[in-house]
């Protein structure tokens, strides 16, 4: 029983008090006046009557009521309930101070008379007990009393209400009267620790709304400040019980004030959480307050400040309450939506829908705690239960480690105490108790089924409706109320002073009788609390990541069998599957499990491999644990890390836990302590399970669940016979208990001194380093311990750690323990003096271990380290050589993922474990894959330092069970890239030094630093000493100098002695020598002053002019008859060029070759001129000619602004005199013109013109204007950046590209028309109506020289119909496009990591790098070029500085003009010509010098073999060279193996002495200084460069598709062989396959297989499968080297069998399928049929790839099916005596193709060749076509078609008709028809 009312006051306004402003509240009188014993009375009930300040008022205000709370000291709880009515004040002192600021507000013109004032007074109720209704009804009737007057004495009344005692809980039933003829009925809840909240919940969700109201909720629960705003006290305390009701079961332990008085308002600034409600005036006084979550009731708001952050419940948690309670609250939100909403859904009562709320928020509460009691550990039982939850264990089996909310709340107070008051295992339990054991599982069932939810909520709330009200109120209440309006009453007298006597009589009275009475025992239904099901049986939410993981723990616990079987082999297989299973957690408590039992089995004493698996997978599991350990991984491993060990020598064990420090766990106290207390727990329990002797069963059966009983239920019945025990045997508990707390403290010590102190305990403070540990590792295993005390910083920084002398290792840990064992100590009560005694212990426990450890460690050095695989060298090339030794490291993966096991599948090579090493030449890695189902393979990786492009530091992990290691990613220009991951064995330094090296190698001061240079010395040299690299610097200073000088002034000579050529004197008295029969014809007219001997040579740099013709690029010319050569030096003048020495001083063009081509008729000092006005003096020279149409090739620089606008508008603008600009533009005028003048048909129009037909009348505009202007015009708008509908490449004569497009025919005709539209009108300005002079008539509308110029520079330039050229702007991209492209495309190509993103795909990337169409634009560019040559127009190339861009199109330019250039021979001229000798500045778009290296690498060159690579694809019989030599320029040419490709032109060359050293005299065979040298000498041993489909045509022109779509991404970019790197570097490729066919040998009794597997980019093709004709060849030689013949040169070999291979077919006169691919065994569409042969590293694959949709369609080329009989090329190409067999031969006119006029051409019939070639005309050496003889199927008289020659009789025309398609022909006359009839009749029946 309880009173119902502790005290009752009467408080007033101190009128004493009036002038400080606010006036003060006096307690007028209290009684009892002496406080009761257990209850003392609360101070300050003054200040919480008028919350808001005492205060005079002018008028009566009607009586308040409210409660206010208080809380005392030991946190009890008191109600204080205040009446509060009004009285008037007695006006004695007059009225003249001044009141407080807010009245005289009120009534500014106060009257003379001052008013009547009224002052509160105040009746409080004191009490613990929460009844505001029974309050509120008694001191009504108080004042009912006092103010009606009723005849019933206060002080009677007053007694009663204090001696009124009710019971607290059981539901009782209590009326109550207070003797005023009252009565009242007070309910009292069933079970008082559910909180009594009547309507004031759901008021609270009425006021704020869902959302508020549950951030109120979760900022309670994770402890931040809450404040309540509203204008009524009432409500605000309604608020704030609300709060408190809705986190049942958890109880608020902040400051709880529901009412705040003014007074005490700077309490809203604490820094502890509360709970406070304020009065809305002060509103104004919270607006600074920035941590306080606000809310405002009145409003309905919450305000949450920025700084704070309120942690929500989790996800699905917070979706289902909200969903729940808008069910409560509004159930119409269901129905709102439907057509006929049930009438009947209305929410419930107020009172009801209270009790719905909080039956919600339980069901939250249970859902979020379930399980809560499996996370107790109960570490004592007497003398009364201590117990503590594991938190971590908890959140991790709940999965939520990661959610904030939960976290919060597991370590707040309310948890706290929620732990202690509900954790004990016996006690009474209540509704949360049985929900939380019992409905668990019902609520995880009901899940998102709505009506099944709501009809749980309702039962709920019907059990805590009744705990409130467990009857319905069946008596009334009668309690008398004051007449309506007393309070108003004029005359009322004050509230009378009471008697205390008369109180205090009735007081002491009842309390005498209480005594009397006999105590009321209520008996405590005590019961053992059900744990409920555990958390492991509810979280089946991931059933489907468990499903696959079956498999894994078979392979976990295979792999663990195996190595306790020592089947180490087969462990190893297992061990990546396992270490990668390792991530799941599954598979870590399956090693846990499995390890235990092998414990347990004694097999603990491990051999050095186990033990080393053991450590392993030890530390792959602990390295994903956190330091929480949430899943108690690191808990189960403690035990086994103290088990397992393995015996270093006689007496010295090394155990497992020296190998697994280095995780962060065993440094967490919170770790130690949950492991304490869970030890601690078992004991205890094994303690009462060994008392029970009953219970005495073997270890084995209590495994079982049944009979196991949990701690919890073995404490539970402790306690219930505790009280039964006898006071002795208690005793005897309480000591065992706590002597089993004190040896698990003794034993904790020990285990954490084991995992704190590191192996070596030497190395005084080894905090962590970078992950990778100490170089000299400790143990021989793959984990380092490097750990110490690793969190020294994180726990006691206070404990002066950083001192020196506490500094070491032993002092951090004893002082680590020390702290850990006061904790659990204090918490568990273990006496004093053990304590003590356990602080004495430790230093001795921590100084004992170091020395076994130190034993330990002097062992475990000496032990020889695990076998990492041995480090393979990998093999140098000669004078190649190590600069750095190789470093331990891993090859990871990139984004290629083929290497990886990828999508093709295939063993996973990479990551690959071996080492880096750097050579001066290469950078290597070599080493075997780490995945053992490929360990026997070899993986090597390399690429040249020189084309090392990027380099950055990376972090990557290594393997799984290591740690991250830093890294490098190499990446090169060659499209390899290097991700390696540094060993831990590696130091850093070592790192760096590597970083170092690389870099000096990468960029040496100066090009003599390269490898090509430094090959063969010592690399010492390599890396000069500093004196000696001032001579490079200051070499390219004064170069530099040189140049700009050279452009200021325009003519200035080097004065300096080294490696300057001769001066002409020196050179002409040095004599020719006389076995060279050929001069070149140099000009007399030499100006010399532009000449001056101002330098002076060594004789012995034999430099004469003879080196000079020996160059390529004279050699060249004499081929094309370019420069004449005669014995003596006059020259034939009608030569219209002259080869001019002009330059031989490199003094006019420093890039420029020494000897070039210039008209006839200029003078060498009018070239000085010209020069100046082009780019880098690049002026135009001659570098190609047409042998048939006599048009020139010309290349330059761009023109400089100046020359440009003065070269087109010289002539039409009037000059007023010949300025300076003028006579230079009108020289240039005069060069262009002399170009000009040299084509033959601009020179004699009626002479011997070779351009077309019998005589130049047949040059008809209509053979030009509608015949090659279509085509031209098309182009030239494609080039210029126009739209053209059709293919736009359309040509006669000559071979287009594959046969893929084949409806060309249709598009020609209407290409015809707008090419003709366009070549017109738009490009070349000819005006067709106009009347043409005599001027454009000889052109046929066609300059005779187009200039292609930039279309930047050529901005304003209007074309001139006057003059002879014409200007071809273009667009073309810059290097720096070409750059940014490039790195595009490597990173498309070698993608450095797997891309996520599914946009990032290949050929997106690709797509962007715009890398195709550069190509494309090249290609476009040069296809143009080649058609106005051979349309006999010249054409000058005039692209930026003239070494880029104008290169490539230059040099494409002719290769596809001139058969010759796709020659071996010929390619490496052109190359040598265009490109080295035209000064190409390889160095400096290399970057391979310190000075290059910002401005980065610059792939010209490469996107040149690529457009060639690109020609080879549709071309393949039309080169001599294979798709490899082309890969393996593409390659050398960046790699510094070679001097060919370095230095930027051939002056730099000879300034070095590197030109002419080339003939004799190579100091070492091996060592290739030429690429040239070194190709002849391979191509001799091998065909690995040649091309066996080289079947060339004579004279063929190419013209490839240039479309992107025609365009294929080349494999360079993208193979890669990572059985032996690179194959260009032959030598090393060569020495490995012998080795593999020996060990394949041995094995002979195993059954031999032949079948071979070959990875991708692992196996070299060409090398493992070499196609037909190689491995012919290659049979062929092994048979000779086996009969000890010399074997013959392949090459030989080949022309022999080729030279068979003809006369067999012409004995057999008939195709035998023997003769596929080198005679005419295919028919003439052999190109399009594809036999491809594709190129390789050694020879080719033969791959027959027959189209079968190739229609005649293929190229509407005249007569000629784009094809030709191939046994032609045959003879021509061996027997060229042959060649030429004439039959019989004449003119006769043939019909084009559809469309296509009819045009006279010489018809030669070859009965030899068996076929009918025809010429342009007779004296036409190029063959325009061929009629193969063998397809022929009839010859009949034909009849004349449109457009035929008039005057002809019809007789005269007859028809071919071939197996593709008839061709007309028309001869002059009708006998000449008969004889060509008859003849080619003979030759068929011949045949």
């Amino acid at each position: 029983m309880a009173r119902l009312a502790d005290y009752f006051v009467l408080v007033g306004f101190d009128p004493g008090k009036r002038g400080s402003g606010d006036g003060q509240g006096q307690i007028l009188q209290r009684f009892p006046e002496k406080d009761w014993e257990d209850n003392p009375f609360p101070q300050g009930i003054e200040l919480f009557c008028q919350p808001s300040g005492w205060q005079l008022f002018t008028e009566r205000n009607p009586p308040t009521f409210f409660v206010a709370v208080l809380t005392d000291i030991n946190s009890e709880r008191h109600y204080c309930a205040c009446f509060t009515f009004w009285e008037a004040v007695e006006s004695a002192q007059p009225q003249s101070h001044p009141r407080n600021g807010e009245e005289e507000e009120e009534e500014p013109s106060s009257p003379v008379q001052p008013a009547q004032l009224f002052a509160p007074k105040s009746l409080v109720l004191v009490s613990r007990l929460d009844h505001a209704e029974v309050f509120r009804n008694s001191l009504g009737l108080i004042y009912t009393i006092y103010v009606d007057g009723l005849s019933v004495s206060l002080e009677n009344v007053i007694g009663n209400l204090l001696t009124c005692t009710i019971p607290i809980t059981g539901g009782a039933q209590r009326t109550i009267s207070l003797g005023a003829g009252d009565r009242q009925v007070i309910q009292t809840p069933i079970n008082d620790s559910l909180p009594v909240s009547s309507c004031s919940v759901a008021l609270l969700f009425r006021q704020l709304g869902i959302t508020n109201v549950l951030y109120l909720f979760c900022a309670a629960l994770t402890e931040h400040k809450i404040l309540f705003l509203s204008s009524s006290y009432q409500r605000l305390t309604d608020a704030c019980r609300a709060l408190l009701a809705l986190m049942f079961p958890l109880k608020y332990s902040f400051t709880y004030v529901p009412i705040l008085p003014a007074q005490l308002l700077e309490v809203l600034s604490t820094p502890t959480p509360f709970i406070i409600g304020v009065h809305s005036i002060f509103q104004s006084e919270t607006q600074e307050l920035l941590d306080v979550v606000i809310a405002d009731l009145d409003g309905g708001t919450v305000t949450v400040p920025e700084c704070v952050h309120i942690s929500l419940l989790p996800e699905p948690l917070l979706q289902q309450t909200r969903e729940a309670l808008s069910m409560v609250l509004d159930p119409e939100l269901e129905v709102a939506d439907l057509a006929f909403p049930p009438s009947t859904i209305s929410a419930s009562s107020l009172k009801m829908q209270d009790k719905e709320i909080r039956a919600v928020f339980l069901r939250l509460f249970a859902q979020l705690l379930q399980g809560y009691r499996w996370c107790l550990h109960i570490i004592r039982i007497h003398p009364e239960p201590v117990i503590r939850f594991h938190k971590a264990a908890f959140l991790g089996q709940r999965g939520l480690t990661e959610d904030d909310f939960l976290t919060k709340v597991l370590e707040g107070m309310a948890f706290a105490g929620f732990v202690t008051e509900r954790g004990a295992p016996y006690r009474s339990i209540d509704l949360f108790d049985e929900l939380v054991a019992y409905e668990v599982k019902r609520m995880r069932a009901e899940e998102g089924n709505k009506q099944k939810i709501l009809r749980h909520i309702k039962e709920l709330a019907e059990k805590l409706y009744k705990n409130e009200n467990p009857y319905p109120a069946v008596t009334m209440h009668k309690v008398q109320k004051p007449t309506e309006g007393c309070h108003l009453r004029l005359h009322q007298k004050p509230f009378p002073r009471l008697d205390e006597g008369t109180v205090q009589w009735i007081i002491d009275q009842a309390t005498a009788k209480l005594q009397t009475a006999p105590p009321a025992v209520k008996a405590e239904k005590k019961c053992m609390v059900p744990s409920g099901p555990p958390i492991a049986a509810i979280m089946e939410r991931n059933g489907n990541a468990l499903a696959n993981s079956a498999r894994r723990l078979e392979v976990v616990r295979n792999c663990i069998s195996y190595v306790f079987e020592n089947k180490m082999l087969e462990a190893k297989k297992l061990f990546p599957a396992v270490l990668r299973a390792m991530k799941g957690r599954a598979a870590r408590h399956c090693l846990t499990q499995e390890l235990n039992l092998h414990v347990q089995q004694n097999r603990a004493v491990l051999d050095h491999q186990q033990f080393d698996f053991i450590i392993r997978m030890m530390n792959c599991c602990l390295q994903d644990c956190t330091a929480m350990d949430e899943h108690g991984i690191a808990a189960a491993l403690l035990p086994l890390v103290t088990a397992f060990c393995r015996k270093l020598s006689p007496g010295i064990t090394q155990f497992a836990y020296s190998c697994v420090q280095e995780h962060v766990v065993w440094t967490n106290i919170q770790f130690w302590e949950a492991m304490f207390y869970c030890d601690v727990q078992n004991h205890i329990r094994a303690l009462y399970l060994d008392n029970n002797e009953e219970n005495h069963t073997d270890e084995e059966s209590t495994e079982g669940p049944q009979e196991a009983r949990s701690a919890l239920e073995i404490a539970s019945e402790q306690l219930r016979l505790w009280p039964t025990m006898s006071r002795e045997k208690q005793q005897e508990l309480i000591q065992k208990e706590e002597s089993t707390v004190f040896s698990q403290a003794i034993h904790y010590a020990n285990r954490m001194s084991y995992l704190l102190l590191p192996l070596d305990t030497s190395k005084n403070r080894l905090l962590r380093s970078s992950g990778l540990g100490d170089v000299e590792s400790v143990s021989n295993s793959f984990v380092t311990n490097s750990i110490a005390g690793s969190v020294a910083e994180s726990y006691d920084t206070e404990s002066g750690f950083e001192d020196a002398e506490s500094s070491d290792v032993a002092n951090y840990v004893v002082r680590f323990i020390n702290r850990f064992v006061d904790k659990v100590c204090t918490e568990s009560g273990v006496t004093n003096e053990h304590l003590k005694g356990l602080h004495v212990m430790i230093p001795d426990i921590v100084q004992m271990h170091i020395e076994t450890l130190d034993a330990v460690h002097r062992e475990s050095k000496r032990l020889p380290p695990i076998q990492k695989p041995k480090l393979l060298r990998p093999n140098l090339l000669v004078g190649e050589e190590c600069v750095m030794e190789g470093l331990r490291v891993y090859l990871m993966p990139d984004g290629r993922e083929e290497a990886a096991g990828g999508n093709i599948g295939g063993p996973p090579l990479l990551p690959a474990e071996g080492a880096i090493f750097l050579t001066t030449y290469r950078i290597i890695f070599k080493g075997t894959p780490t995945d053992p189902l490929v360990g026997e393979q070899v993986v090597i990786r390399s690429f040249p330092i020189a084309s090392l492009t990027k380099e950055k530091k990376i972090n990557i992990q290594a393997q799984v069970d290591q740690f991250i290691q830093e890294g490098l990613q190499l990446r090169s220009c060659t499209f390899q890239l290097l991700k390696i991951a540094f060993d831990e064995e590696v130091a850093s330094d070592s790192a760096e030094v590597f970083r170092k090296h690389l870099h000096k190698l990468r960029y040496p001061q100066h090009v003599r630093g390269t490898f090509a240079f430094t090959v063969g010395q010592s690399p010492k040299q390599a890396m000069q000493p500093k004196a000696k690299e001032k001579n490079p610097s200051l070499r390219t200073l004064s170069k530099n100098l040189v140049k700009n000088a050279k452009k200021t002034i325009g003519r200035q000579y080097v004065t300096r002695k080294k490696y300057t050529p001769p001066t002409w004197e020196q050179r002409s008295s040095q004599h020719f020598p006389e076995d060279n029969e050929d001069e070149i014809s140099v000009s007399e007219e030499m100006d010399r002053s532009t000449l001056t001997p101002t330098t002076t040579i060594k004789p012995s740099d034999k430099m004469t002019i003879n080196h000079l013709v020996e160059r390529a690029c004279c050699r060249d010319y004499q081929r094309m008859g370019l420069g004449t050569l005669s014995s003596s030096l006059t020259r034939s003048k009608n030569e219209p060029f002259r080869i001019s020495t002009v330059n031989r001083m490199y003094a006019i063009c420093r890039s420029y070759p020494g000897l070039l081509i210039v008209p006839q008729s200029i003078q060498d000092n009018t070239i000085q001129r010209i020069s100046r006005c082009y780019r880098q003096n690049r002026f135009p020279v001659v570098c190609w000619r047409n042998s048939r149409t006599k048009a020139v090739l010309l290349r330059s620089g761009g023109l400089h602004g100046k020359g440009v606008v003065g070269l087109f508008k010289s002539q039409n603008a009037p000059t007023a005199g010949p300025s300076q600009t003028d006579s230079t533009s009108l020289e240039q005028e005069k060069y262009l013109q002399a170009v000009i003048n040299s084509m033959p048909h601009y020179a004699d129009a009626s002479g011997r013109n070779t351009l077309s037909g019998f005589t130049s009348a047949h040059m008809s505009s209509s053979d030009f204007s509608d015949k090659r202007q279509p085509k031209l015009g098309s182009l030239m708008k494609q080039v210029m950046g126009g739209k053209d509908d059709g293919p736009g490449t359309i040509s006669r004569g000559g071979k287009w590209g594959s046969i893929r497009a084949s409806g060309r025919m249709s598009s020609y005709a209407l290409n015809m028309e707008i090419g003709s539209r366009l070549a017109g009108k738009d490009l070349l300005g000819a005006q067709h109506n106009g009347t043409p002079s005599e001027a454009s008539f000889l052109r046929q509308h066609r300059a005779s020289l187009y200039i292609i110029g930039d279309k930047s520079q050529l901005k304003g330039v209007k074309p001139d119909p006057l003059q002879h050229w014409e200007v071809v702007p273009i667009e073309v991209f810059d290097v720096r496009q070409v750059k940014a492209s490039f790195k595009k495309l490597m990173k498309a190509c070698v993608p450095g990591c797997p891309s996520t993103d599914p946009s990032v795909a290949y050929l997106r990337s690709l797509e962007e790098s715009e890398w195709l169409s550069q190509i494309h634009k090249i290609l476009q560019i040069s296809v143009l070029v080649v058609e106005l040559l051979d349309t006999g127009s010249s054409v000058l190339v005039s692209l930026e500085d003239g070494w880029d861009i104008t290169t490539q199109v230059v040099s494409l330019v002719q290769l596809l003009s001139d058969p010759y250039y796709r020659t071996l021979e010929g390619f490496r001229l052109l190359v040598e010509k265009e490109w080295l000798s035209f000064g190409h500045r390889f160095s400096h778009r290399g970057a391979q010098t310190l000075a290059g290296q910002s401005s980065g690498f610059a792939p010209i060159f490469l996107q040149f073999l690529d457009c060639v690579h690109q020609i080879h694809l549709q071309f393949p019989m039309e080169f001599e060279f294979s798709q490899y030599y082309l890969k393996f320029l593409s390659y050398h040419y960046i790699s510094n193996r070679f001097r060919t490709f370095l230095l930027d032109s051939d002056y730099e060359r000879i300034e070095l002495g590197l030109l002419y050293e080339e003939k004799g005299e190579r100091k070492s065979q091996q060592v290739y200084k030429s690429i040239w040298d070194y190709i002849d000498r391979l191509n001799k041993k091998a065909p690995i460069f040649f091309n066996y489909m080289y079947a060339p045509e004579d004279g063929e022109v190419l013209r490839p598709y240039s479309n992107i779509s025609n365009l294929k991404v080349w494999d360079y970019y993208t193979e890669e062989t990572l059985s032996e790197g690179p194959s260009y570097d032959w030598e090393l490729a060569q020495g490995q396959p012998e080795h593999v066919e020996e060990a394949d040998r041995q094995d002979t009794s195993a059954p031999q297989t032949k079948r071979k597997i070959i990875w991708p980019c692992y196996d070299n093709r060409s090398r493992v499968e070499p196609d037909a004709i190689s491995k012919l060849l290659e049979e062929l030689h092994n048979l000779e080297m086996e009969l000890g013949q010399v074997p013959e040169r392949w090459k030989d070999t080949w022309d022999k069998v080729k030279a068979s291979q003809r006369t067999e077919v012409r004995q057999e006169g008939s195709r035998t399928p023997s003769s596929l691919l080198m005679s005419s065994g295919l028919s003439h569409h052999r190109r399009s049929l594809g036999v491809y042969l594709q190129e390789s590293g050694v020879g080719s694959t033969l791959n027959l790839s027959l189209d079968s949709d190739t229609s005649s369609t293929s190229t509407p080329s005249s007569g000629k099916q784009g094809g030709r009989k191939s046994t032609s090329t045959l003879y021509s190409q061996f027997q060229m005596s042959e060649s030429e067999n004439r039959s019989y031969e004449g003119s006769l006119y043939k019909k084009g193709a559809f469309m296509k006029p009819w045009k006279p051409r010489w018809f030669v019939l070859d009965k030899t060749k068996h076929q009918l070639r025809y010429y342009d005309s007779r004296m036409d050496t190029e063959c325009k076509g061929v009629i193969d003889l063998a397809e022929v199927e009839s010859i009949t008289p034909g009849t004349p078609t449109m457009g035929a020659p008039k005057t002809v009789d019809e007789k005269a025309f007859f028809d071919l008709k071939t197996t593709k398609r008839v061709y007309n022909f028309c001869a002059q006359d009708v006998q000449l028809a008969q004889q060509w009839i008859d003849r080619i009749q003979s030759c068929l029946s011949d045949a």
